[in-house]
């Protein structure tokens, strides 16, 4: 998806030869095809820039036929999708985040001071004196926001909403009837790492979280903005205290997660599923409709739908109920053969 121009300004369009001499990329193709924004690889449009970093080359599909141009190792550039242009370079991921810079930047506090991106707060909304709304944000029909809440450039809210205390929002769209408690962090860049010639570095991200009607955020909860698609939380979904949720998770209606609860990026949680305390999720893993997970577990594969998983690593609650009797005998066995 194209990247919100309500939170991202787009400085282009800049010729991909500019973008190899400002990266030292070898260009393979024609440097004067025009970017005028970012992708991800699988479904970038045309345009937008991208990169492909995996361990194998890439197969139909992994890169987009409609892309301007495409970061990527030596090896893989014959693999590009005719008229694609290739930008060769050692660290892909690290040449795509620095040519960004000179294609968008995100919109900050400093822009507030223009007069162009007025801030549109409805006359039933209450807005605390000690609260700071950015340039372009847009605040609904009898939404509260509460003591020292920040409110980003463009983040839009809708009515009937509550905002906690010290809450921080960016780069998010919040429906109806959404109540985010004190000290909730929404729309923070996600824990991408990326390798620079220096050593690691923070990758960056430039997707949306997507707060749907009726959802609730705990205290003290964390959700990341997606890296280049949406991070999003259906329908009346609700987030206990101290959860996070990394970027590009999916969650379905209806959700329930309790407290601690951690879910990997690019998570799939599908409609009901429920989550006990301090469960852990690994990255690019799908949680069927309807399943649950037992508190303290730990999901690194695939759950289906309606099933219920405990333990580390989670397994079928049966199976994994058996484990711990049979553990529990050869415990007392030891026991009593002392």
């Amino acid at each position: 998806m194209a990247v919100d121009q309500r939170f991202y300004e787009l400085l282009g369009p800049v010729a991909v030869a500019e973008l190899a001499e400002l990266t030292g990329a070898e260009l393979l193709g024609d440097g004067t095809v025009a970017v005028n924004g970012l992708g991800a690889a699988g479904h970038a449009s045309a345009g937008e820039l991208c990169y492909y970093d995996g361990v194998h080359a890439p197969a139909a599909g992994d890169i987009s036929e409609t892309a301007a141009a495409c970061f990527l190792k030596h090896e893989y550039a014959d693999a590009l999708p005719a008229g694609v242009v290739a930008l060769v370079t050692a660290l892909p991921r690290h040449a795509h985040s620095v040519a960004a810079r000179a294609i968008l930047r995100q919109r900050t506090w400093r822009d507030a001071q223009g007069v162009a991106a007025k801030t549109n707060v409805h006359e039933t909304a209450y807005v605390a004196p000690s609260a700071v709304i950015g340039a372009g944000a847009a605040i609904g029909d009898r939404t509260i926001i509460g003591p020292n809440a920040v409110i980003g450039p463009g983040v839009q809210i809708g009515r009937d909403c509550e905002i906690g205390a010290n809450v921080s929002i960016r780069c998010a769209l919040i429906g109806n009837n959404v109540n985010i408690y004190a000290g909730a962090r929404i729309g923070e860049s996600g824990f991408g790492v990326m390798m620079g010639p220096e050593g690691a570095e923070d990758a960056p991200q430039y997707g949306r979280v997507i707060l749907q009607d009726h959802v609730t955020v705990g205290a003290n909860s964390c959700i990341d903005r997606g890296a280049f698609d949406d991070t999003i939380i259906g329908e009346r979904t609700k987030i206990d205290n101290l959860c996070q949720i990394a970027h590009n998770v999916v969650a379905g209606r209806n959700v329930l997660m309790a407290s601690f609860a951690g879910v990997s990026g690019s998570v799939t949680l599908g409609d009901g599923v429920m989550l006990g305390g301090r469960v852990g999720i690994a990255d690019h893993v799908k949680i069927g409709d309807g399943a649950q997970i037992a508190a303290s577990s730990g999901v690194f594969r695939e759950v289906a739908p309606g099933q219920t998983w405990g333990g580390t690593p989670a397994r079928p609650i049966r199976q994994w109920m058996r484990e711990i009797a049979w553990l529990q005998k050869q415990v007392m066995g030891d026991r009593k053969g002392k």
